[in-house]
Protein backbone atom coordinates (compact mmCIF):
# COMPACT_ATOMS: atom_id res chain seq x y z
CA UNK A 1 0.00 0.00 0.00
CA UNK A 2 1.31 3.41 -0.97
CA UNK A 3 -0.26 6.34 0.87
CA UNK A 4 0.11 9.49 -1.20
CA UNK A 5 0.13 8.71 -4.93
CA UNK A 6 1.18 12.24 -5.87
CA UNK A 7 2.42 12.29 -9.47
CA UNK A 8 2.58 8.47 -9.61
CA UNK A 9 6.40 8.31 -9.67
CA UNK A 10 6.76 6.11 -6.58
CA UNK A 11 4.00 3.78 -7.80
CA UNK A 12 5.81 3.40 -11.15
CA UNK A 13 9.08 2.57 -9.37
CA UNK A 14 7.34 -0.04 -7.20
CA UNK A 15 5.64 -1.56 -10.24
CA UNK A 16 8.99 -1.73 -12.07
CA UNK A 17 10.33 -3.61 -9.04
CA UNK A 18 7.60 -6.21 -9.55
CA UNK A 19 5.36 -5.14 -6.69
CA UNK A 20 1.56 -5.32 -6.76
CA UNK A 21 0.71 -1.71 -5.92
CA UNK A 22 -2.35 -0.31 -4.17
CA UNK A 23 -2.17 3.45 -3.90
CA UNK A 24 -4.41 6.11 -2.37
CA UNK A 25 -4.41 9.88 -3.01
CA UNK A 26 -6.53 12.54 -1.27
CA UNK A 27 -6.27 15.33 -3.85
CA UNK A 28 -8.60 14.74 -6.80
CA UNK A 29 -6.43 16.67 -9.30
CA UNK A 30 -3.33 14.65 -8.40
CA UNK A 31 -5.32 11.41 -8.43
CA UNK A 32 -6.69 12.11 -11.93
CA UNK A 33 -3.31 13.24 -13.25
CA UNK A 34 -1.45 10.20 -11.88
CA UNK A 35 -4.13 7.78 -13.07
CA UNK A 36 -3.98 9.16 -16.60
CA UNK A 37 -0.19 9.26 -16.70
CA UNK A 38 0.30 5.78 -15.26
CA UNK A 39 -2.28 4.30 -17.65
CA UNK A 40 -0.65 6.08 -20.61
CA UNK A 41 2.70 4.58 -19.59
CA UNK A 42 1.17 1.11 -19.31
CA UNK A 43 1.19 0.84 -15.50
CA UNK A 44 -1.85 -0.62 -13.75
CA UNK A 45 -1.74 -0.05 -10.00
CA UNK A 46 -4.96 -0.34 -8.00
CA UNK A 47 -5.70 3.36 -7.50
CA UNK A 48 -8.11 4.90 -5.00
CA UNK A 49 -9.18 8.44 -4.32
CA UNK A 50 -9.59 8.81 -0.57
CA UNK A 51 -8.20 9.52 2.86
CA UNK A 52 -4.77 7.96 3.33
CA UNK A 53 -5.22 7.91 7.10
CA UNK A 54 -7.89 5.25 6.52
CA UNK A 55 -5.76 3.20 4.13
CA UNK A 56 -7.59 0.69 1.95
CA UNK A 57 -9.21 -1.81 4.34
CA UNK A 58 -11.06 -3.65 1.57
CA UNK A 59 -7.69 -4.75 0.11
CA UNK A 60 -5.91 -5.41 3.44
CA UNK A 61 -3.86 -6.94 4.87
CA UNK A 62 -0.74 -5.57 3.19
CA UNK A 63 2.82 -6.94 3.17
CA UNK A 64 4.21 -3.42 3.00
CA UNK A 65 2.90 0.09 3.62
CA UNK A 66 4.83 3.17 2.52
CA UNK A 67 3.61 6.62 3.53
CA UNK A 68 4.98 9.51 1.49
CA UNK A 69 3.90 12.36 3.78
CA UNK A 70 4.60 13.12 7.44
CA UNK A 71 1.92 12.18 9.95
CA UNK A 72 1.80 13.76 13.41
CA UNK A 73 1.42 10.21 14.79
CA UNK A 74 1.18 6.69 13.39
CA UNK A 75 -2.35 6.13 12.02
CA UNK A 76 -3.93 3.14 13.80
CA UNK A 77 -5.98 2.25 10.69
CA UNK A 78 -2.78 1.74 8.70
CA UNK A 79 -1.23 -0.40 11.43
CA UNK A 80 -4.34 -2.57 11.53
CA UNK A 81 -3.98 -3.21 7.78
CA UNK A 82 -0.40 -4.51 8.10
CA UNK A 83 -0.16 -8.30 7.96
CA UNK A 84 1.96 -10.34 10.37
CA UNK A 85 5.54 -10.09 9.12
CA UNK A 86 4.70 -6.88 7.27
CA UNK A 87 6.63 -3.61 7.32
CA UNK A 88 5.58 0.04 7.25
CA UNK A 89 7.77 3.04 6.49
CA UNK A 90 6.35 6.35 7.69
CA UNK A 91 7.77 9.77 8.53
CA UNK A 92 6.30 10.92 11.85
CA UNK A 93 6.51 14.31 13.53
CA UNK A 94 5.35 17.92 13.49
CA UNK A 95 4.48 19.60 10.20
CA UNK A 96 6.99 22.46 10.39
CA UNK A 97 9.90 20.56 11.90
CA UNK A 98 12.12 17.58 11.26
CA UNK A 99 10.31 14.27 11.35
CA UNK A 100 11.64 10.79 12.17
CA UNK A 101 11.47 8.04 9.57
CA UNK A 102 10.09 4.98 11.32
CA UNK A 103 10.12 1.37 10.18
CA UNK A 104 7.36 -0.61 11.87
CA UNK A 105 7.23 -4.40 11.72
CA UNK A 106 4.25 -6.47 12.83
CA UNK A 107 5.77 -9.54 14.48
CA UNK A 108 2.40 -10.93 15.59
CA UNK A 109 -1.18 -9.72 15.96
CA UNK A 110 -0.38 -7.76 19.12
CA UNK A 111 3.26 -6.76 18.65
CA UNK A 112 4.65 -3.93 16.53
CA UNK A 113 8.40 -3.39 16.58
CA UNK A 114 9.67 0.09 15.80
CA UNK A 115 13.02 1.20 14.41
CA UNK A 116 14.02 4.85 14.03
CA UNK A 117 15.83 5.42 10.72
CA UNK A 118 16.76 9.03 11.45
CA UNK A 119 15.65 12.58 10.71
CA UNK A 120 13.75 13.48 7.54
CA UNK A 121 11.55 16.27 6.24
CA UNK A 122 8.31 15.58 4.36
CA UNK A 123 5.17 17.45 3.42
CA UNK A 124 2.38 16.94 5.99
CA UNK A 125 -0.07 14.05 5.75
CA UNK A 126 -3.58 15.50 5.66
CA UNK A 127 -6.87 13.86 6.51
CA UNK A 128 -10.02 13.64 4.40
CA UNK A 129 -10.42 14.09 0.67
CA UNK A 130 -9.80 17.33 -1.12
CA UNK A 131 -11.77 18.14 -4.23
Amino acid sequence: LEVGTGSGYQAAILLEMGCKVYTVERQIALFQFAKGLLNKLGYRPVMSYGDGYKGLPSYAPFDRVIVTAAAPQIPEALLSQLKVGGHMLIPVGPENDVQRMLELTRSDQQTIEQRDLGPFRFVPMLEDRQR
